[in-house]
């Protein structure tokens, strides 16, 4: 199911990722479909309230988590800054559904990477 956010159907999800060599294309492919699930996730949910918002990005998170060993095996890996471009990702994905209070840490605070 395509995305209905117009906001987030227009956004290229992991853009600097795919800009970057380190990383490589196949692994990122997977992330940023981890992304669009999840956006998936919260329009056909149609959430209402952080703590459901927070266990969909919880559930994300552990999929990140799973995809860091992709990435190593790989020659690469999600260091400090992928981290961030990550974590950023998820406050645009809040931030599109109207979930301006979603605290940034909270989004992804089951990572280990």
């Amino acid at each position: 199911m395509p995305v209905t956010n117009q906001q987030v159907a227009g956004h290229v999800f992991l853009q600097q990722m795919y800009d970057d060599s380190y990383f490589p294309d196949h692994v990122v492919d997977r992330g940023k479909a981890i992304l669009l699930r999840l956006c998936e996730r919260v329009e056909v949910e149609q959430l209402s309230d952080l703590e459901t918002l927070y266990a969909l990005t919880q559930a994300a998170t552990e999929e990140f988590n799973l995809l860091e060993r992709e990435f190593v095996a790989a020659g690469s890996g999600i260091e400090t800054v992928a981290r961030e471009w990550i974590c950023d990702e998820f406050c645009f994905i809040a931030t599109a559904y109207g979930f301006m209070d979603a605290d940034a840490e909270e989004l992804t605070s089951g990572r280990d990477w």
